[in-house]
């Protein structure tokens, strides 16, 4: 069938049921990439304000969520003052282990072996305790020091943000700094302190003591600013508020959620309705000559906003509503219209 022999109203229903699906499906599609953005601000804190690199307290900062990458400065080093170790770190990290029983079991076969273990191995329920009993707990613990200050651009990090630097590289204590009480105990062997009376044959309950410290490594962190501080953000959804990420990290890869902010939403919302409105006046007119204007933009606004309201369904009741108003406008509009022109 030649499409000049299909007649005018039923090409203007066509046309009309067309428009009108793309408007809907444009109004729907632009509220869900707008809900799903808004949902990702929630969970991570809010938006985003890029500063680069190395950047500076502001005025206009205060509060934010802000990026910024750099390589962490110590102002005032970590101190382990137990055993009088410091190093030029965000953060040092002591490291005890004790050398202990272990048992292997293999099917029904059980074998012991000594190696050294970070957490105490209860002998007590071993098959063969006898000849394999270790001490128990430890009389030292492993501990976590951080900087007091530390510097990424003007901004000082919190606390939370310096405990969570990525990356770890051994330091080898210094011998000469230990306490009287504790360099009777210890000695340095392999870069670490151990109270082996022969370092190279440990002994069940030998103690080792080492050190790790978070390198000084250019970084990217996104944090709330508060003063002069990177700290996290407290409102923050996922209970975390801040990310740090090794090397210079752009947004798009820290936080994919975030950055895929929906583009020209306005623009889309309008050509939405007007996508609707138009396709309403062809399927009310069933002509395209007689199309009356504000029953057409009635319906228009009618069928985007009733659709855009659905993706807010259980994420914002404020925007359900205020596309539900605009819904109901545009109803009143399009019945206004409809009873005038049957006068």
């Amino acid at each position: 069938m030649r499409i000049d022999t299909i007649p005018r109203g039923v090409l203007a229903i066509a046309a009309g049921v067309a428009l009108l699906a793309l408007g809907i499906v444009l109004a729907a599609w632009t509220e869900h990439g707008l809900a799903v953005y808004r949902g990702a601000l929630q969970q991570h804190g809010g938006d985003v304000l890029d500063l680069g690199s190395d950047a500076d307290p502001q005025p206009n900062l205060q509060g934010r969520l802000v990026r910024i990458s750099g390589t962490p400065r110590v102002v005032v080093q970590p101190l382990d003052a137990d055993f009088n170790q410091q190093a030029d770190t965000p953060l040092l990290v002591r490291h005890v282990q004790m050398f202990q029983w272990h048992e292997l079991r293999m099917g029904n076969d059980v074998t012991y072996e000594l190696d050294w273990s970070d957490t105490p191995q209860d002998s007590s329920h071993f098959a063969q305790p006898n000849g394999h009993a270790n001490p128990g707990a430890f009389p030292l613990q492993g501990k976590r020091f951080a900087a007091e200050r530390v510097q990424l651009g003007g901004f000082a990090l919190g606390p939370g943000l310096v405990q969570d630097l990525p990356g770890s590289e051994a330091i080898s204590p210094d011998a000469k700094s230990l306490p009287e009480n504790l360099a009777a105990s210890f000695s340095l062997y392999d870069d670490a302190l151990v109270t082996s009376a022969r370092p190279g044959a440990p002994r069940v309950g030998d103690l080792r003591v080492s050190w790790g410290a978070a390198p000084l490594q250019e970084i990217t962190v996104i944090a709330r600013v508060d003063g002069d501080r990177l700290v996290p953000a407290a409102d923050a959804a996922d209970g975390k508020g801040y990310q740090v990420d090794v090397g210079d990290s752009a947004l798009v890869d820290m936080r994919p959620d975030m950055a895929a902010r929906p583009a020209h939403a306005w623009s889309c919302r309008v050509l939405a309705v007007l996508l609707a409105a138009l396709g309403t006046g062809l399927l009310l007119s069933r002509d395209a000559k007689r199309i009356d204007p504000l029953a057409a933009l009635g319906g228009g606004l009618l069928a985007a906003a009733a659709s855009a309201a659905i993706p807010w369904l259980g994420a914002s009741l404020p925007a359900v509503a205020a596309w539900l108003a605009v819904a109901v406008a545009g109803l009143g509009l399009l019945l206004w219209r409809r009873r005038a022109l049957r006068r």
